[in-house]
């Protein structure tokens, strides 16, 4: 038996949407096959999670859960018995040449009067229209998948191929910048309908893998890019990698340590009327080896008389927190 929804994503039944998608994603970064291989109980845990997911995320199929219709695995249960009547079953079960009728005595009575008829007559046009419901054309269910995309390709939009749950394989799509939690619905991708009703549709839910050099802030990606002291001070062309190539880029005369460069339009890719994000870039100066030359052209120079002291602002912050140390 599947294990209560609620408790599987750890959330109160008064739990609201945005709970639930917080606490499954949440759940998914921790539990996610690529980030623990090997893990089979990890993987179990995902794949219940998902499916916790499916059923709570879905607000008709969580409605029903809540009224005990469907099982946490979105199985129909058996609906319970008329007020103070029994099964068929149980009159089948009970003593020889007993009526089959709904009975509030005992099983056997010949007492079938008007009332009684009327009663299994209401309860055979009742379960008649509950097939009748059951019936007909209904539509398939919904299957989670998971995904997960390289930074890039979530930056700059891609075509990924899943295989599915029947093994067929299906080109996904990829819509630039997407992130981490996002869910691309794929119509008719799902379960097949039944009786001529609609074939569900696939929910895959996005994981965007982490990137060793560019970091993303909405639709800006940002990176640190280590410049040498004649770089710096010369103001000299330097090559900067971008999600989309590497591009040249000429640094400002005497540009600092920290100083922050703007590519324009080098960010994430630009989709339907959104424009394409820049790029910002962090200068981080670096030193590099002991250069004879360089410490030798150093000895010999000498700042000019107005030159600012490079720990003013630094001073001037422990005075105002209340002295200097």
């Amino acid at each position: 038996m599947a294990q209560d929804p609620y408790e599987l994503l750890g959330v109160g039944r008064d739990a609201s949407a945005d709970d639930i998608k917080r606490a499954y994603r949440s759940l998914a970064r921790k539990l996610h096959p690529d980030l623990n291989p090997g893990d089979a109980d990890a993987e179990a845990r995902f794949k219940a999670i998902n499916a916790a997911h499916g059923l709570l995320s879905d607000a008709d199929k969580r409605a029903r859960f809540d009224r005990g219709e469907i099982d946490a695995e979105g199985q129909e249960r058996a609906p319970p018995p008329p007020p103070g009547g029994r099964r068929w079953r149980e009159h089948a079960d009970g003593a020889e040449g007993a009526r089959y009728r709904w009975h509030r005595g005992e099983a056997g009575s010949d007492d079938a009067d008007a009332g009684e008829f009327e009663d299994l007559f209401a309860d055979y046009l009742r379960r008649a229209s509950a097939g009748a419901r059951a019936g007909g054309p209904r539509r398939g269910s919904d299957v989670q998948y998971s995904l997960t995309v390289s930074f890039l390709d979530a930056t700059l939009g891609a075509t990924n191929r899943i295989t599915l749950a029947d093994d067929r394989t299906l080109d996904v799509k990829i819509p630039p910048g997407i992130e981490t939690g996002g869910v691309l619905r794929l119509r008719g991708r799902g379960r097949p309908g039944r009786e001529g009703g609609a074939d569900g549709d696939a929910l895959i839910e996005i994981l965007v893998a982490p990137h060793p050099v560019f970091t993303r802030d909405g639709a800006v990606i940002r990176l640190d890019l280590p410049v040498s002291v004649r770089e710096a001070v010369l103001g000299e062309r330097v090559t900067v990698p971008t999600p989309g190539g590497s591009v040249a880029m000429r640094l400002p005369d005497n540009a600092d340590e920290g100083t922050v460069l703007r590519l324009r339009g080098k960010g994430i890719a630009a989709h339907g009327d959104v424009p394409a994000g820049d790029v910002l870039v962090t200068l981080r100066l670096r030193i590099g080896p002991r250069d004879a030359g360089l410490v030798e052209a150093l000895r010999n120079w000498q700042p000019p008389p107005d030159a600012p002291d490079p720990r003013a602002e630094l001073m001037a912050a422990l005075r105002r927190a209340g002295g200097e140390p």
